[in-house]
């Protein structure tokens, strides 16, 4: 019952687990590929998806920092290009590195992770603090519970969206506005219409 998940690299190669997707003998024992967005574009995703659709997408690594001090959090692209960017090209899940760390980014080993690899959350001693990749997940993991469904959104490309349809019946909506100035969003669903205020670099979530 173990899945097995090929690849795990980068988004410049989806030539790669395509390549081996191909393959007849191997596909048979493969549950799907893992990514990460240390390069390439998020859209090759779906170059795979649509290449083998039968086979799942996982979005298994990205490391979100922001600078110890900054007044303000950065949240809206990485939101954009992560939460929102990946589910819209297929994946199953989305994953940041690391989920928790000391002061100094520890503990990790000296074959992987860095010394610049920021947790969500910093643990030092008895204190906890949340850190960028805290919000940037919660906006997402707070009502995209296991077993949601991504659903269709459509509408302007000046914010970005994804919807799904929760275990619980809610709809719920994550948007981020990474434009330059403020945006009116209207959220159309069933003939019913509300309107919210998005500041520029802000990121929300609506359920319904």
């Amino acid at each position: 019952h173990t899945k097995i998940i090929i690849y795990d690299h980068n988004a410049d190669r989806p030539d790669y687990p395509i390549d081996i997707l191909n393959d007849k003998a191997a596909r048979k024992f493969i549950d799907g590929s893992g990514f990460h967005l240390y390069g390439g574009d998020m859209k090759a995703l779906t170059d795979v998806h649509n290449a083998h659709p039968d086979k799942h997408l996982y979005f298994t690594e990205q490391m979100v920092v922001e600078k110890p001090g900054f007044p303000k959090i950065r949240i809206s692209d990485p939101v954009s290009r992560l939460m929102i960017g990946a589910p819209l090209h297929w994946t199953k899940n989305v994953l940041l590195w690391n989920l928790a760390a000391d002061s100094d980014n520890k503990p990790f080993t000296n074959r992987g992770g860095c010394g610049s690899c920021q947790g969500a959350v910093t643990i030092d001693g008895d204190s906890v603090g949340r850190n960028l990749a805290y919000y940037v997940m919660a906006h997402s993991s707070k009502l995209v519970r296991p077993g949601s469904v991504r659903i269709f959104s459509g509408g302007t490309n000046a914010i970005a969206h994804v919807a799904y349809a929760a275990p619980n019946g809610q709809v719920v909506l994550v948007v981020a506005n990474n434009g330059e100035k403020d945006q009116d969003v209207n959220i159309s669903y069933k003939g019913k219409l509300a309107t919210a205020h998005l500041p520029k670099g802000a990121v929300a979530t609506y359920t319904w």
